[in-house]
């Protein structure tokens, strides 16, 4: 087992405890705004449709589950962006741009249950990180492992969160 600064790769299963994972670089098609936090979900229904269509417009084949990149921490508003890994870069159409994702050490952790409880895993990830002399950098992301439902179970929603360190 990898000692707490030691990453292990970032293909392994997720663990539901902090852990380093070394990261691949990672091509996405993202849509960003800085949105209020109380319109986060219609944002994300939206981003998710625009680059979809202009992926399949594209014939740009979408590479792994969607995802969320926040850029710097979040206040009554947040910096972030949504879409999907792809297979190759996308051309910039409404509002869509490509980026790569980093390389390096991240911290990682998989949240279980609904997103209104996703605030006690970022805690437990930043108090993790403290204690690890980790430093976090600016940009992280989270990766929608499973879709919720309409009025569905929230309890087995899965998110990976993953939080590049700086340096």
């Amino acid at each position: 087992m990898p000692t707490p600064n030691e990453p292990t790769p970032a293909e392994s299963s997720p663990s539901t405890e902090p852990e380093i994972v070394a990261l691949t670089p990672m091509t996405v098609a993202l849509f960003r705004q800085t949105v209020p936090m109380n319109a986060l979900t219609d944002y994300f229904d939206r981003a998710f449709r625009t680059v979809g269509a202009v992926l399949g417009a594209q014939q740009i084949p979408i590479t792994g589950p969607p995802l969320g990149v926040y850029y710097g921490m979040p206040t009554d508003t947040v910096d972030v962006a949504a879409g999907f890994p792809t297979g190759r870069l996308a051309e910039a159409a409404d509002g869509v741009t490509a980026e790569a994702l980093t390389e390096g050490r991240a911290a990682q952790i998989l949240h279980v249950g609904g997103y209104d409880a996703m605030q006690e895993t970022y805690r437990r990830l930043m108090a993790w990180m403290t204690q690890q002399g980790l430093v976090p950098g600016p940009v992280m992301w989270e990766t929608y492992l499973t879709e919720p439902k309409p009025g569905g179970e929230q309890e087995s929603l899965q998110t990976l969160i993953t939080w590049p360190l700086a340096g």
